[in-house]
């Protein structure tokens, strides 16, 4: 027999159907007599039949119509939330933003699993896990290894030995000696309390590499956590069931406590969760509509669940993978800036770079020459240019190679780090089964990522930068030799002048971003916890400064293709002109002012899905196999052509 969740103000109500012909309205009333039954003066209703109320789908926000029949409009479990007239939103109500993820517009039930071991994941494939392209499996190793490291914990707990977090309290308390018969209830409200952060919930994606990151951690089989419980994780994960994780509260050490504890909240069945199919509601309703058991912790399983840097790390994971697309399309969006103010290749020659071989350098001087180079492109406005009296470019456009080198290197760097602390580690106590003991460490700090995270936001903003100076090049006449702001019948039309503003505004914003939280600590837990990281907030402003960078080089790929409209009937390179194709497929080139945030927003698109290095991508192939010697690998960075969703090797897929 069908059955529907409604939300009625404060309260989840199950509601069994018989008769699927039957109407919305029936189903609201229904919901409102089991409402009016749970209250003491009928939640102020006086008649049931007389309440006016409009019905909304929790999944998608969709309006429902009195009068249509339940089996045209929901599937069996579906959520809905009935709205009072008279009443305000139900605080216990959080909509899901429409648009604002690709889980809730676009989410499709993964068919392919990723195996996790805890000791192959990558960047790659944790952003990959948060789109919802993969399910997760353990591999039989992993599930070996779990299995050891619990079996130890439970002869810890039968002996009645006294080791922290297992048989004693936490932090302040871990002298206080918790009895047996206590120790269930320990986790559940070590889970609880640390349940304290504050701010808006992480997307559904980032919630989804949340707890994919710290299942991966759990497998390594350092933790203690039972293979049940772990399996449920996996269960939740599968579903798209995901807890309401606020994005602030972390200090960083002792790892991520808050957003953690919020992760395994919604996992034991409290709290709010979400998933495409109910849209957010309790925890509860979530997992038992889709057929899962809430967790119910074992003793240590609290702590294994909430005591890393899972936070940091995931947001830092997709912080560096974003990075690295926006730096390699940077390279691009320069070069046909270069074109367009009609500026010379020759600082790109490989003999300079040779004399200064930095692996970031020498790579973005490669790509220059692979995108610009006459005998394999020949371009149309180099040509029109070639024998000017000009000797060199202002550095925005001559030194991309020293100042594009060095943020890639960093991401290099960056990216290192975070593949290791991926498949880290990161809690404390360690249980070591194969020294039949448990040993307190400090792990959980973040310093690593944190430290990292800074410098990524650091090197990465340079891209921004340098990109702001050369949109004020293309907008300025008196350095462009095209019109004023890149638009026809100026004063009329003010054309791209504010959008060099919005870069403008983004740069400076950036300039207080990239201040390094790690530098700060404050003291916590009375003294024990002296040292902290401050790594969630590095994360957090890593990925705004990312995300302004994108935003800064999407008005530069505008201005840029807007200045090839009045060079025409030349034309450039054959890749840069596969550029300009693209971006002409979302925005049409500015005849006269028009409403402008839409086309950047367009163009920010393209580069987000890397369509910019998808077109350009061959033709750099080409040329980097044509010149072996040149091209031989240097870097570990942001310049591998393999597709940004290719799986690794070392990642088992089925």
């Amino acid at each position: 027999m069908p059955r529907f969740t409604v939300h009625v103000r404060d309260e989840w109500l199950t509601v069994p159907c018989r008769d699927p012909s039957c109407t919305i309205q029936w189903l609201g009333l229904e919901a409102l007599k089991r409402y009016t039954k749970n209250k003491p003066d009928n939640g102020g209703i006086k008649s049931v039949k007389e309440v006016r109320f409009i019905a909304r789908r929790c999944q998608g926000q969709g309006l429902l119509d009195a009068d249509d029949t339940i089996e045209d409009v929901l599937e069996d479990n579906d959520f809905v939330e009935l709205a009072i007239e008279g009443d305000t939103m139900s605080p216990d109500f959080i909509p899901s933003q429409p648009g604002a993820s690709h889980l809730i517009t676009s989410y499709r039930e993964p068919e392919s699993y990723l195996f996790l071991d805890g000791n192959s994941l990558t960047t790659t494939d944790l952003v990959n896990l948060g789109k919802g392209l993969y399910k997760i499996k353990l591999t039989q190793e992993a599930e070996s290894k779990v299995m050891q490291s619990r079996e130890l914990l439970d002869t810890i707990v039968k002996e009645n030995r006294v080791v922290y977090g297992i048989t004693t309290g936490f932090g302040k308390f871990a002298r206080t000696v918790i009895p047996v018969s206590k120790l269930k209830e320990l986790q559940e409200n070590l889970v609880r309390s640390h349940s304290a952060g504050v701010g808006s919930p992480l997307s559904p994606e980032r919630t989804r590499m949340l707890l994919a990151l710290r299942i991966n951690v759990l497998a390594k089989g350092y933790s203690g956590v039972s293979l049940d419980t772990l399996h449920k994780m996996i269960e939740a994960f599968n579903a798209s069931c995901l807890s309401y994780v606020p994005e602030k509260g972390t200090v960083g050490a002792s790892g991520d406590l808050a957003p953690l504890s919020h992760l395994a909240l919604g996992l034991m069945g409290e709290g709010k969760m979400w998933s495409p199919k109910s849209g957010w509601a309790d925890a509860k309703y979530v997992l038992e509509a889709h057929g899962l058991k809430p967790i119910s912790l074992k003793p240590k399983e609290g702590l294994a669940l909430i005591n890393g840097t899972q936070m940091i790390t995931s947001l830092g994971a997709e912080a560096v993978e974003r990075a690295q697309a926006i730096a390699r399309q940077a390279d691009i969006i320069a070069a046909l800036t270069l074109e367009v103010l009609k500026g010379t290749t020759k600082a790109f020659d490989s003999d300079i770079h040779e004399l200064r071989p930095h692996p970031g350098q020498t790579e973005v001087a490669l790509r220059f020459r692979s995108l610009l180079d006459s005998d394999h492109h020949p371009s149309e406005i180099a040509e029109s240019h070639r024998f000017c009296d000009r000797v060199q470019d202002a550095y925005t456009m001559r030194c991309c190679p020293q100042v594009h080198g060095v943020v890639n290197d960093t991401i290099a760097f960056v990216k290192n780090i975070i593949n290791t602390e991926i498949n880290s580690a990161t809690d404390n106590p360690m249980v070591f089964s194969e020294r039949g003991e448990t040993v307190s460490g400090g792990n959980f700090h973040g310093e690593y990522p944190a430290k990292a995270l800074d410098f990524l936001a650091i090197g990465v903003h340079e891209l921004a930068s340098i990109s702001e100076r050369r949109i004020e090049r293309l907008c300025n006449p008196s350095l462009s030799e095209l019109p004023a702001f890149l638009v026809n019948e100026g004063g009329l039309n003010s054309g791209f002048m504010i959008a060099h503003c919005t870069a403008a505004a983004l740069v400076s914003e950036n300039k207080v971003l990239c201040h390094p939280s790690s530098v700060d600590s404050l003291s916590t837990s009375a003294a024990t916890e002296d040292h902290v990281s401050m790594g969630g907030w590095a994360a957090r402003k890593a990925l705004r400064v990312v995300e302004h960078v994108e935003q800064v080089l999407s008005i530069e790929l505008l201005a840029a293709c807007q200045g090839i409209e009045f060079l025409r009937p030349l034309r450039t390179t054959t890749p840069l002109e596969k550029v300009y194709d693209l971006v002409r497929t979302v925005v049409k080139p500015w005849i006269k002012d028009r409403f402008m945030s839409p086309d950047i927003e367009a163009v920010h698109r393209l580069l987000l899905d890397q369509k910019v290095w998808n077109v350009a991508q061959p033709y750099i192939e080409k040329y980097c196999v044509e010149h072996i010697p040149e091209s031989r690998p240097t870097s570990p960075t942001a310049f591998s052509l393999e597709s940004p969703t290719s799986p690794r090797k070392r990642v088992r897929l089925e």
